[in-house]
């Protein structure tokens, strides 16, 4: 056993050693699947980043009511009868009290407006989001970095920071055109990089003035009073007479709509970087094939001196993978390089435009890492198992 690995170590060395022989053909392998690598990265990073910035914004402490058997915020309706009973209700219904002993509830509206991005004239669809003063502290990463916070009744409006950083013309002080009328932009929030930051915060009642949307309220938001907070709730609401009420955590509901997404950059992602290791798989046996072709002198003699063919298998096995490691190695370092901390945008669930950085975090580069790793595995196999059963007397009366 000893004089086996001995061989293969001897025949690793030798073969590594000719690699500068080959070295234009060997990097071809090298680049072709650190490109495979790099685009599946990519795809993988846009999921992740988007997965973050919505799963970013979730809280388990606060719940979202929705009316009308929706689970989402678009086609959803809460009668204002149910606010009104839910509001005077008395008892623990699992919904925790502000200081003035009320419900902590924010009552909200989404609305979609078109704004012109000016660096390219594109028309960009953002989220206006209407909701009581109690709003934002319901957001429980939302701080505001510039200015106040919008007044009762007034048309002000607070910016979400990656809507501030895109878009010219949204900084403190600015007037802006949204729908038919004018607003004043009074402040800028961040919220650690979800979701959040891709809306426009309003006063509930001037953004129903402005749009003609009187009386509607889409969701509530709550504070769960602790844990438990969230069957109870539901259990009232499940006795409310009219359109039915749900409430879900906002942590649920944002990983719902982040999972719908992100498995629809995947099915994109994925079905493209198979196609393209495939093509990288068969030049990987070429390349191999080649390698063989070009030591089959080296390897017959080594065979003649002894040594058997599961050296000569190994080596050449070990040398794909080896090629596919540092192919594996330059397509993460190209993605990350090239992705990570990207700014993108995509649609969000009510039709609006949403933005998110992408991420190449550890687990997409072991995934894209491990597709360019069996590249090298799959593709040097055949090649390897050739060198086991080359023609001694074929390979010596060619090299004379």
């Amino acid at each position: 056993m000893s004089s086996t690995l001995k061989q293969i170590f001897l025949m690793i060395r030798v073969n590594l050693g000719s690699l500068p022989r080959r070295l234009w053909i060997s990097l071809s392998m090298v680049l072709s699947v650190a490109l495979v690598v790099a685009v599946l990265a990519g795809f993988l990073a846009m999921a992740r980043g988007f997965e973050a910035a919505l799963q970013g914004a979730g809280s388990t402490g606060i719940a979202v009511i929705l009316g009308g058997g929706t689970n989402q915020e678009t086609g959803s309706d809460v009668p204002a009868e149910a606010i009104r009973s839910l509001t005077a209700a008395t008892g623990g219904i699992g919904v925790a009290r502000n200081a003035a002993g009320g419900l902590a509830l924010s009552r909200e509206i989404v609305v979609a407006v078109d704004v012109t991005r000016v660096s390219d004239g594109a028309d960009q669809t953002l989220s206006l989001r209407g909701m009581d003063l109690a709003g934002p502290g319901l957001r429980d990463r939302a701080t505001l970095s510039a200015g106040r916070l919008f007044s009762p009744g007034a048309r002000d409006i607070v910016v979400g920071a990656r809507i501030a950083d895109e878009f010219s013309g949204f900084a403190v002080g600015d007037k802006v055109r949204l729908g038919a009328v004018d607003w004043t932009v009074v402040g800028h929030f961040t919220s650690g990089g979800s979701a959040f930051e891709s809306e426009i915060w309003a006063d509930l009642e001037a953004v129903q003035s402005a749009f003609d949307r009187q009386g509607q309220v889409q969701s509530l938001r709550v504070r769960l009073a602790g844990a438990g907070g969230l069957p109870v709730l539901q259990e009232h609401l499940s006795v409310f007479p009219g359109a039915p009420l749900t409430a879900v955590s906002e942590a649920d509901l944002y990983a719902a709509q982040s999972e719908r997404t992100a498995s629809l950059i995947r099915l994109f992602g994925w079905p493209l970087a198979l196609l393209m290791a495939v093509g990288a798989t068969a030049g990987a046996l070429n390349t191999m094939m080649s390698s063989v072709s070009d030591r089959t002198v080296e390897i017959a003699t080594l065979r003649l001196l002894g040594f058997g063919r599961l050296p000569a298998f190994t080596a050449t096995w070990v040398e794909a993978v080896l090629l596919s490691v540092a192919g594996v190695a330059l397509g993460i370092l190209a993605s990350w390089l090239a992705f990570n901390g990207w700014q993108a945008s995509t649609m969000g669930a009510d039709n609006t435009k949403m933005a998110f950085q992408l991420d190449v975090s550890a687990d997409v580069a072991l995934t894209a890492g491990l597709l360019g790793l069996a590249i090298g595995i799959i593709g040097g196999a055949l090649p390897a198992l050739a060198a086991t059963r080359l023609s001694l007397t074929s390979a010596l009366r060619a090299r004379g």
